[in-house]
């Protein structure tokens, strides 16, 4: 009766079994996983809301690739960044979750495949399969730093492989791609005819410079790339439902990318007018919400730092992004950490192969988290790390 697309577990897993459990019991649960930027306390400004008290709001112009002075505050993020991107090359999407979609249409066929970081948020499986397209999985390496598998990248292509995915910096690892492997991916897909697709949400978090790193693929020149982001990470408003694709690489291969992406958009006109008149404004004033959160993460990395020094835990180099990875003893499985920390803690991680990390044990947690749960959620860990 209903689509074979359908074939994952509904159940719920054991963890949040046991979430549902500890809360119907009143316990007060530190929950050192949040990633919603409306829920951690931060402060947004008014203008937000004024930027929605406009009569040209109630007016309806459908447009395939959005309203251009929406597509044109696009332009001005990446010219306040030093990336010069014409607005004919933006094509607005209500989510980076409706651009792969896009893409998937764009770029493949049933049973066709795209290839996708491990470890990496576990999103991709679910919208690739949506459009009946097979998730392949090429490894990242960690020895004191993350860094792409290129051998492991190319067993994974096939005939039918028709995008290499990069996460830049990657969830949850906090890993940007460097210039020499974009280089090597770039030639890669360039000789196989296959389009480079990077997700760059987190793009503007990162901890610390480094010249080596690649901050977007907006300006690519050659082969077929595109560039995603959007409202809910760079400006801290997930609920305004605004994400973008940045078409690049060379220019006959990029035009005839856009006409057919203005094709897929005009099928769905999904996004709202209101959240496309309000772009500027909104871009703006996410300016002041992502200094809160750039401080928050800094704050919750140097206490995540200082805490595990010494102890029986080890903190994963990140570079940037709102998530941090902790090794724990492997006397335990991940679930087996996670599951203890919430019954006999109150303290909820994410156990590592929530995210495909390969191999044990790894806790995720959000550096978006009140810094005082945070330390407490920390310190928790700990008492029962140096238990074990």
């Amino acid at each position: 009766m209903f689509s074979f697309r359908f074939r994952w577990d509904f159940q719920p897993n054991r963890l949040t079994r046991a979430i549902d459990k500890k809360r119907a019991e009143g316990a007060e649960i530190l929950d050192l996983t949040e990633s919603n930027p409306t829920k951690v306390g931060l402060h947004y400004p008014a203008e937000i809301v004024d930027a929605f008290r406009e009569q040209r709001l109630l007016r309806y112009e459908p447009s395939p690739a959005g309203l251009g002075e929406a597509r044109e505050a696009v332009a001005q993020y990446y010219f306040d960044r030093g990336i010069a991107v014409e607005p004919e090359r933006i094509l607005l999407t209500a989510s980076t979750s409706e651009a792969y979609a896009y893409l998937f249409k764009l770029l493949t066929d049933p049973g066709d495949n795209v290839l996708v970081p491990r470890p990496s948020y576990p999103l991709f499986e679910f919208l690739a399969t949506m459009e009946s397209v097979e998730v392949r999985s090429y490894p990242l390496r960690y020895h004191g730093h993350w860094a792409l598998d290129l051998q492991g990248l190319l067993a994974a292509l096939t005939e039918r492989t028709r995008g290499v995915i990069v996460v830049n910096p990657n969830n949850p690892t906090g890993s940007f791609v460097k210039r020499g492997e974009l280089d090597e991916l770039t030639r890669i897909c360039k000789k196989r005819e296959i389009a480079l697709i990077s997700d760059e949400v987190f793009a503007d978090y990162a901890f610390a410079p480094d010249s080596e790193r690649v901050v977007t693929l907006a300006g690519q020149q050659e082969g077929l790339a595109f560039s995603m982001s959007g409202l809910s990470k760079i400006a801290g408003l997930p609920q305004m439902k605004l994400g973008w694709i940045v078409t690049a690489g060379a220019a006959h291969e990029r035009q005839q990318a856009r006409d057919r992406l203005e094709w897929i958009a005009d099928t769905y006109l999904s996004v709202g007018t209101p959240v496309q008149c309000a772009a500027a404004r909104l871009l703006r004033a996410g300016q002041s919400i992502q200094q809160q959160i750039r401080a928050r993460t800094a704050e919750n990395l140097r206490l995540a730092r200082e805490a595990l020094e010494g102890s029986a835990a080890g903190l994963l180099n990140v570079e940037g992004g709102w998530c941090a990875t902790i090794q724990v003893p492997k006397l335990r499985t991940e679930e087996e950490w996670a599951l203890g920390l919430l019954e006999s803690a109150n303290v909820l991680f994410q156990p590592g192969f929530f995210y495909d990390f390969d191999g044990e044990a790894f806790l995720v947690c959000s550096l978006l988290t009140a810094p005082a749960v945070f330390r407490e959620g920390l310190k928790r860990l700990i008492l029962q790390v140096n238990c074990t």
